[in-house]
């Protein structure tokens, strides 16, 4: 893939008021993952949809049902599809870091088989994955395959939701040309 070269379409302007808030976030942010994002950037326009997705990374991030680990290659895998540069080096970033080889997760990319889970985790990487790919064709099949893994309905919604939200991200992100980190540098 080749580095984005077109300018972000639009520059974060945090509303009047609406300072700390923000720079609240953005530092909680900054402490957790050692720096803000630019994607994350973008969303200052409006601190609300910020805090809402901060919330949202951290309630799938959590590893309270699913794996982080899962939850990140469902992200990395939706976002390789979607072509969005952003998303696919952050969350190869954070595999990287969980403990996965880069060979181990570039392979995923091309065969979501490979990818280094286990048969119950995979189950619900394809779910989440034909959610996002092929919605309509989800059977109730698929969803008992995952219930017989052990993965809970809530689980298998989590997962669903986690991927259809990563996709729209990464359309956000792409819409307005925020293609790789440091476009706001």
């Amino acid at each position: 893939m080749q580095a984005h070269s077109q300018p972000p379409l639009l520059t974060p302007q945090i509303p009047a008021g609406d300072e700390e808030k923000v720079a609240a976030i953005f530092s909680a942010i900054e402490q957790h993952v050692g720096f803000v994002p630019d994607g994350l950037r973008l969303y200052s326009f409006s601190p609300t949809l910020l805090q809402n997705f901060v919330g949202n990374i951290g309630y799938f991030n959590s590893g309270e049902r699913i794996p982080p680990k899962l939850m990140a290659m469902i992200r990395y895998l939706v976002s390789s599809r979607a072509n969005c540069g952003f998303c696919i080096d952050m969350n190869e970033g954070f595999l990287s870091n969980m403990g996965l080889s880069l060979d181990e997760i570039r392979a995923a990319r091309s065969n979501p088989e490979a990818a280094p889970f286990d048969e119950k985790d995979k189950t619900l990487l394809r779910l989440a994955l034909k959610s996002v790919g092929e919605a309509g064709s989800v059977t109730a099949a698929e969803i008992e395959a995952a219930r017989a893994q052990g993965w809970s309905d809530r689980d298998i919604f989590d997962a669903v939701v986690q991927a259809t939200s990563n996709r729209a991200f990464n359309m956000v992100l792409r819409a307005f040309n925020i293609e790789r980190h440091g476009v706001y540098s």
